[in-house]
């Protein structure tokens, strides 16, 4: 009975130790794998979030004041058909 707790222990403490190992493992897997897309996603030069959100909004400026330049050149040449 003794020798039965004992191999009992023994087993407990080999699978505590190999789930300690495993969790190493588990992260320094997921460092890995972190580092490695951070490093393929600054290869790939893509733009941060708030660059993006910066040219987004340029390019929404550039289009409200087109629309009111188009509006302008729309007036001035119905003004300049009325006189003729």
């Amino acid at each position: 009975m003794q020798s039965e707790n004992k191999i009992f222990d023994d087993v407990s403490k080999l699978a505590t130790s190999a789930l300690g190992v495993a969790q190493n493992v588990k992260e320094e897997l997921e460092t890995l794998m972190r580092q490695r897309l951070e490093r393929a996603i600054a290869d790939l030069d893509v733009v941060s979030r708030e660059e993006f959100d910066t040219v987004w909004d340029m390019a929404q400026k550039a289009r409200e004041e087109n629309e009111e330049l188009r509006t302008r050149i729309d007036a001035l040449e119905a003004k300049l058909g009325e006189g003729s």
